[in-house]
C-alpha cells in the first residue's frame, strides 16, 4: 500500500511555546486542511515537515522515507510552496523556473507552460517588481509542475483576487486527478477548504484540536432554537445564547435527549463550514 506522509510524536519548543506533541497520517488521494488562529503553529508545523526548522523530537516520514539532514533524496518526494519565496527578488520567472526545475525529475514543463498562459505570468520581470498576487501566482506556477507525490501549501491563495483563487482551486483539484496524491494546505481561506478539503486538522496553541472529516464536521454541528430557557447543558452542547438557541455536536442524541425531557424546538439548521471553524478555534460565545 501506498503511503504519504507520517508523523510520530513531533514536539518543538520556540521560547515559552511548543509544537505537540503531534501523531497526524495524510494519506493519499486525500487533502488535509491546516487550520487555526495565527500563531497557532500552523506554518511552523509545514517548516518542520521540510525540515526547515529544527524538531527536538519525534520522526517525519514522506512514503515510508524519513526526513532527515543526513539524506536529501526525501526532498524530490515533496513540493513546498512556502507563504513567502525569499532571496528570489532579482530572479525572474524564466531563471527560477530554470533553477527549481533542475532539482525535480519529475518536472512537468507541458504543465508549466499551460499554468503560465493561464495566470497570464511575465517571466521576463523581477520577482521582486511583482505585486504580492502576481508573486503568490508565479510561486504556485513553479511548484505544481514540480509533479511530487506530495504537496505542501502554505496560504497558496493569499493575496490573490477572486478570479485567480477559483483558477487555483480548480488547478488544484485538476491535480489530485494524477494519481494517489497527497495535499496539506494550510490556509485561512473557508472557500478553498469548502472546496478542496477533505480533512480538517485544527491547531490550537500548538496542540491538535481536532482531526476530523470535512464532511463529518459539516453533518455534526447544528444549531436548535427552543421554545423555553433551557438552565441545563444539554448531550453534545458547544455554544448556547440566551438559554435558547443551542448549538450541539452530537445532535442525534441531543434529539433524543429533548424527546426524552418533553423539549421543543421550533427551527433546527446545520452550521456553515466557516462558523465551525471559528467556534472551534475562537470563542464559543454567542451563537
Amino acid at each position: 500500500m501506498k503511503r504519504g506522509v507520517e508523523v510520530k510524536g513531533l514536539l518543538k519548543q520556540i521560547d515559552d511555546f511548543e509544537i505537540g506533541p503531534v501523531d497526524l497520517d495524510f494519506e493519499p488521494g486525500t487533502i488535509t486542511a491546516l487550520v487555526g488562529k495565527n500563531g497557532a503553529g500552523k506554518s511552523t508545523f509545514a517548516k518542520l515537515l521540510m525540515n526547515l526548522a529544527k524538531r527536538d523530537r519525534g520522526e517525519i516520514f514522506l512514503e515510508g522515507q524519513p526526513v532527515s539532514s543526513s539524506s536529501e533524496e526525501w526532498k524530490t518526494k515533496i513540493a513546498y510552496q512556502p507563504q513567502v519565496l525569499l532571496g528570489c527578488n532579482a530572479f525572474n520567472g524564466r531563471e527560477l523556473k530554470k533553477l527549481i526545475s533542475s532539482l525535480y525529475p519529475t518536472w512537468d514543463e507541458e504543465l508549466f507552460i499551460r499554468l503560465v498562459e493561464v495566470f497570464k505570468i511575465p517571466l521576463d520581470k523581477p520577482y521582486g517588481s511583482l505585486s504580492p498576487g502576481v508573486q503568490q501566482q508565479l510561486n504556485f506556477v513553479l511548484s505544481l509542475p514540480r509533479d511530487t507525490d506530495i504537496l505542501l501549501l502554505d496560504e497558496p491563495t493569499a493575496h490573490m483576487d477572486i478570479h485567480s483563487k477559483q483558477l487555483v482551486q480548480d488547478e488544484l483539484a485538476t491535480w489530485m486527478e494524477r494519481g494517489e496524491k497527497t495535499m496539506i494546505l494550510v490556509s485561512h481561506q473557508v472557500e478553498d477548504i469548502r472546496k478542496l478539503a477533505d480533512f480538517i486538522v485544527v491547531f490550537q496553541e500548538g496542540k491538535i484540536l481536532a482531526h476530523a472529516a470535512k464532511d463529518e464536521l459539516t453533518q455534526n454541528y447544528k444549531r436548535y432554537w427552543l421554545e423555553v430557557v433551557l438552565p441545563d447543558a444539554v448531550p453534545g452542547e458547544v455554544a448556547r445564547k440566551n438559554g435558547r438557541i443551542i448549538v450541539t455536536n452530537q445532535p442525534v442524541k441531543t434529539e433524543q435527549f429533548f424527546l426524552e425531557k418533553g423539549i421543543r424546538w421550533t427551527d433546527s439548521r446545520r452550521l456553515e463550514l466557516e462558523e465551525i471553524i471559528s467556534m472551534m478555534i475562537g470563542s464559543r460565545e454567542g451563537v
